[in-house]
């Protein structure tokens, strides 16, 4: 690799060659402040919070684009570049709704931490005309509040780069641009999926999902109710980052602790509806595979994912796995198998789901998800959501015992975890069907080539003299490619897994938001990974057939896997939408 020689505040430094001011810096431990940039996704230089001193240039130049070359003599932090940040903070807020105390994002807010590192302060902006705006409700999972944008368009080349939608972008222009649908349209009236990755990569309070947690308050104060939560796999391997731990740490324990103590009567785990999934979609590929019916089938756990194909691939819809989410089957589970067992009135329990996404606030609500007559699930909120109301309730999180989960919903296999990891579907669910299909043991369980966080993976095995052929795909602008390749012929499969999310459910649009500046250079995606891994590694139980739970589940309530309560409890249906941007 050809190394540049340049200096960086009069300190002799090295870069590959190609590389911007920006990163030459940071692979040199110098830290340059960030606002608009997201590597690969958005570097457009607007913000102009990164601009440095370059000898020999006329003006300041934006880091993130800038590149290096041989001899280069840069300064990250003379008086003129701090004048020029601070000035530019100036006027973001110039426009900007400063109710800081009201504001979600208050503590963890990019542009109030430059704000600070800068001396910008409450009479430290320019005062003058400002754009008008309004909130916009409309959508199922998430507000945006314009009045705090600051128009760095990470939001928009999420939405069209890496999730190849669209749905919003710069209306208007000059002074009076903001971010926005076609035609003024709310987001709810457009083909958004709910993803949820816009707000993951939001630097400050502008979109944010809507906030559930009084009403999970309300329910476990209600002494008429029961109130169980659930929590999914992801949610372990994120929920840390909002306590302090580094990026990557294991709280499950700690986890199933701090839900106790806010005060839910159970405290369960979407681990077992996981496994139940798989039992059901394991039974269902192998129906379709041995009788001729639609492939590839598509895996059907990620609500994004979902409504993607009914708006983007409607023909594709009877591909999808008829199976509800796991989620949504244990709502169902809850309200019939564990209610009756319990004698507890379905109408009195109150179903909360803690998930690492935001399309499912959306989920909860579609058509056929109710199949014992009310909601499966009633209030789902995302990781941050429960870190708001462990902080709110006064709850030492970092000092509690680590606790498990109760019985007999709190029980999930090794399999049942990794789902929170683009492939871990697919790789729980071939332990499964290659097993009933050959009806021998598996030697090893971890299909590796199925793990990783690349946008598109693809495998064969064969299985009882059949070669089966799989598809892993995350992120819809990788869902897109694969299933384009699928409908003209390019490509043949037997099962996809897709994710609506890069890297799965442990990059959720709902799980704890990184600054920019960990996100250009970490792989939050691969951490949070690699503790489900870890977990999966460890469980005494590594296959969803092979849960106790699930096994009885079977045996004293749904018959077994396919079966005609199980299809009533357990399955849904799809519709075919339009195309509304």
């Amino acid at each position: 690799m050809e190394m540049i020689n340049l200096k960086i505040n009069g300190v002799d430094v090295q870069a590959p060659a190609g590389s911007t001011i920006l990163e030459a810096a940071r692979l040199n431990n110098i830290e340059i402040p960030t606002l608009c940039f997201l590597k690969e996704i958005n570097e457009i230089g607007a913000c102009r919070i990164c601009v440095v001193e370059v000898k020999g240039a006329r003006t300041l130049v934006t880091s993130c684009v800038y590149p290096i070359n041989e001899g280069m003599e840069v300064w990250t932090s003379t008086p003129k570049v701090l004048d020029s940040r601070k000035k530019t903070l100036q006027l973001l807020l110039s426009n900007h709704d400063r109710k800081c105390l009201s504001c979600v994002r208050s503590g963890n807010c990019e542009l109030q931490k430059l704000c600070r590192a800068y001396g910008v302060d409450d009479e430290g902006y320019y005062d003058g005309e400002r754009v008008e705006s309004r909130l916009d409700c409309s959508a199922a999972h998430m507000v945006r509040d314009n009045a705090k944008c600051i128009l760095c368009r990470r939001c928009t080349s999420t939405c069209e780069k890496i999730q190849g939608i669209g749905v919003i972008g710069a209306n208007e222009r000059g002074f009076k641009t903001f971010i926005g649908s076609q035609f003024n349209m709310g987001l709810g009236e457009t083909s958004c999926v709910s993803c949820g990755q816009c707000i993951a990569v939001c630097p400050v309070g502008a979109i944010y999902e809507k906030d559930k947690t009084q009403e999970v308050f309300d329910a476990i104060a209600d002494p008429n109710k029961h109130v169980v939560v659930q929590c999914a796999p992801a949610v372990r391997a994120a929920l840390g980052e909002e306590f302090g731990y580094e990026i990557g740490t294991d709280v499950e324990g700690k986890l199933a602790a701090s839900l106790r103590r806010l005060g839910f009567d159970k405290v369960f785990d979407t681990n077992f509806s996981a496994d139940l999934t798989i039992m059901e979609e394991a039974t269902e590929f192998l129906d379709r595979v041995q009788n001729g019916g639609t492939l590839p089938m598509i895996t059907s756990c990620s609500p994004g994912w979902i409504k993607y194909c009914e708006h983007y691939f409607p023909d594709m819809t009877e591909n999808l796995s008829s199976c509800k989410s796991p989620q949504q089957m244990f709502g169902a589970i809850a309200k019939s198998y564990y209610a009756e067992k319990e004698g507890i009135p379905k109408e009195d329990m109150v179903v909360v789901s803690v998930m690492p996404c935001t399309a499912k606030k959306f989920e909860i609500g579609r058509d056929d998800q109710a199949a014992n007559g009310v909601p499966d699930v009633d209030i789902a909120i995302t990781t941050r959501e429960l870190a708001r109301m462990i902080k709110r309730a006064g709850i030492d999180f970092r000092n509690l015992p680590d606790e498990e989960f109760d019985l007999p919903l709190g029980l999930g296999t090794g399999a049942a975890v990794i789902f929170g990891a683009t492939g871990g579907v697919m790789e729980a669910a071939l332990r499964t069907a290659v097993e009933k299909l050959t009806g021998e043991e598996l030697p090893l369980l971890d299909f590796t080539d199925v793990r990783g966080v690349q946008g598109i993976k693809e495998a064969t095995y064969n299985v009882a003299g059949m070669d089966v052929k799989v598809a892993v795909a995350s992120g819809l602008g990788n869902a897109k490619k694969l299933l384009t390749m699928v409908k003209n012929g390019e490509a043949d499969y037997h099962f996809i897994e897709i994710m609506g999310c890069p890297g799965g459910c442990v990059n959720g649009g709902g799980q704890p938001q990184q600054p920019g500046s960990v996100r250009n250079f970490v792989d939050l995606r691969a951490k949070r990974a690699e503790v489900l891994y870890n977990i999966d590694k460890n469980n005494p139980i590594r296959k969803s057939h092979e849960n106790p739970a699930i096994i009885e589940l079977y045996d004293t309530y749904l018959g077994e896997p396919g079966s005609h309560r199980a299809h009533e409890l357990l399955h849904t249906t799809y519709v075919k939408r339009t195309v509304n941007k």
